[in-house]
Order: C-alpha cells, then sequence, then structure tokens
C-alpha cells in the first residue's frame, strides 16, 4: 500500500481550487450509486458532499449519480464496486461485509476518524478493504449517530428481555445478550409488524424514523445509544488508481474536510430527538449503572463476531478503533 500525507496533498489541492490555480487532469466523471433514498436523512451527506465536488472540481472532477437503492439492491452495491460496473456509492461496510466482514468495526468504533486517520485504523480498514474486494474506503460520512432500541410501548419495569426486536445483523448478537428475540423484518414491512404485534419494536439510528412514518406506531425510546451508524463513501479500487494523484488528493481533502463537520449531522441528532418528543416518543432513560452495563455489553457483544472470524486482525482493529 502505497502511504501518502492525504492531510498536506488534500490541503495543497483545496487550495489551489480556491486560488484559482490549474490541476494537471483532465475532468473525469465518476459513475455513483447510493444505497440510501435520494432525498432522505442519510441520504444528504453524500448529496452535499457530491454537490462540493461538482462546485470546486470543475474541470478536474464530477460525480454523476445514476441511481439509487430503486436502481441497484443495497446488499449488491460491493460485488459492483469491486467489479467496476459502479465508480463511487454512498453505501456501508454492513452491506459489504460478505466481502470485507471486518468493516462492521466502523460501527463499533468509538475514537474519531480524525483519530484513526493519525493512529493507523483507517490505514488498516481501507488495506483490507483493497485486499479483499478490491474497494478504496475514502471515508466516513456520519459520526457519533448512535443506534437506539424503540418500542411500540414502554416496557414494565424497563425490562427488555423477552421482547420482539427488529435487528439487522450487526446488532443481532447484543439483542440476543439482553434477552431480546431478533426478528428479521424488511423497512417497509416494519410498520406493519408494529401495528399488527408481529414485533414490539425496532432497532434504529437515532434519525430517520420520520422518513419511514414509523413514529406513528412508535411509544418509546431507550436511552442511551449503542454502536454508531457508518454510512460512507467506497470507490471500485480499479477506478481509484485509474485517477491522477492531484484528482485523488482533492477527493481525499474534500473527505477529511465533511469528516471534521461532522458535528452538523450530530445536529440533526438532537433536533429528531426533540421531534421525537413532541410526537409522543417517551424517552426511557436508564440510570448510570444500567447504561454502563448496557454499552458494555453491546460492545462486547458487537467484536464476538468480528473476532471470531478474524482474529488477527480483528484484535488490532479494536484496539485501534475503541476506547
Amino acid at each position: 500500500m502505497k502511504i501518502r500525507s492525504l492531510k498536506t496533498a488534500g490541503m495543497a489541492v483545496v487550495a489551489a481550487l480556491a486560488l484559482g490555480g490549474p490541476l494537471a487532469a483532465a475532468e473525469t466523471t465518476l459513475r455513483a450509486i447510493t444505497a440510501f433514498q435520494p432525498g432522505t436523512t442519510f441520504a444528504k451527506p453524500f448529496e452535499d458532499f457530491v454537490s462540493k465536488v461538482n462546485a470546486k472540481g470543475e474541470g478536474v472532477l464530477k460525480i454523476e449519480v445514476i441511481g439509487g437503492p430503486e436502481a441497484m439492491p443495497p446488499f449488491e452495491i460491493g460485488n459492483a464496486l469491486r467489479n467496476g460496473i459502479v465508480d463511487i456509492a454512498n453505501t456501508t461496510a454492513v452491506f459489504h461485509a460478505s466481502l470485507v466482514p471486518e468493516g462492521v468495526a466502523m460501527t463499533l468504533a468509538t475514537r474519531p476518524m480524525s483519530e484513526l486517520r493519525e493512529n493507523g485504523g483507517y490505514a488498516l480498514m481501507n488495506q483490507l478493504h483493497e485486499d479483499k474486494a478490491r474497494i478504496h474506503w475514502l471515508g466516513r460520512l456520519t459520526q457519533g449517530i448512535n443506534y437506539h432500541i424503540y418500542l411500540n410501548e414502554a416496557p414494565e419495569g424497563g425490562k427488555l428481555d423477552g421482547l420482539k426486536l427488529r435487528s439487522v445483523p450487526v446488532y443481532q448478537a447484543f439483542f440476543k445478550d439482553l434477552g431480546a428475540t431478533p426478528m428479521q423484518t424488511a423497512p417497509g414491512e416494519v410498520y406493519t409488524a408494529l401495528e399488527r404485534g408481529v414485533i414490539d419494536g425496532y432497532g434504529w439510528p437515532s434519525i430517520g424514523v420520520f422518513d419511514l412514518g414509523w413514529q406513528d406506531k412508535t411509544g418509546a425510546r431507550v436511552n442511551p445509544g449503542f454502536y454508531q451508524v457508518e454510512t460512507g463513501l467506497y470507490l471500485s479500487l480499479k477506478t481509484w488508481e485509474s485517477l491522477s494523484e492531484e484528482q485523488q488528493a482533492f477527493l481525499e481533502g474534500l473527505m477529511i474536510e465533511t469528516e471534521s463537520s461532522s458535528s452538523l449531522v450530530q445536529d440533526l441528532a438532537e433536533a429528531e430527538k426533540a421531534k421525537q418528543i413532541e410526537a409522543g416518543i417517551e424517552m426511557i432513560d436508564l440510570d448510570a449503572d444500567a447504561a454502563t452495563e448496557f454499552g458494555a455489553l453491546a460492545q462486547e457483544s458487537g467484536w464476538k463476531p468480528i473476532l471470531a472470524t478474524s482474529p488477527e486482525h480483528g484484535a488490532k482493529l479494536r484496539e485501534l478503533f475503541a476506547d
């Protein structure tokens, strides 16, 4: 893997653009796909990134979004990147965990991207993506956005064991260790499942509930949250290697700039919490001891499958990614 200073290169190119200096590259158009429905909460950071690239990279680089989940199922995006069918994707490593199982570690991260770029965590995760799937990880679009357990009604005595919770693989082990029963339910079926009592609740980020209309069947949210939502930008390694150093540095510079302003997404989480309360969703706040136990269990449950699948890399990733 060729190591060079991302910050230095990125800042130099962004500065050149700001001053109107030319870059030695013909304009390249990257074909992009997004795993998230356009206009929704998790699509917005990507849409903002595309706008910045197309505004600042005129004559150098542009991104053309060719579709969303209606054009390509999210779990097929990893293979599309590996095979060079698309150039760049707004997705999550959870969707291509079959190719890079270690990628789930990004959801378990407790350290910010600025630290991971300094301590080698970013370099190791990117190397795993390049070696295993011929995918280049450009960076992270969301940071500090937790998942929560949402329920159709507040549980008696605050107990979570015995509940049927809509789950996804990344936190299925955690729900089991809590004593709940994880249920595989497609997002489009969650509303009806809540209405009919097929599930008692669901795992979902602190933002995005209103995008799907689930607030109508949600009576409570458990705090604190757990894990971190990971959405990011991934390129076909073939495409990445075909770009000039100037084009690569331009993308890296904008990515680092985006990561440094990720608090804007966290502001959305605070605003949505207020909106959820206004909609009648009760906040169930665990006491200090229970919250600590809850967080520790989430981490232990989450890292177990990664360590089992990839003992060597899993241990190193945990050391670099989590406190």
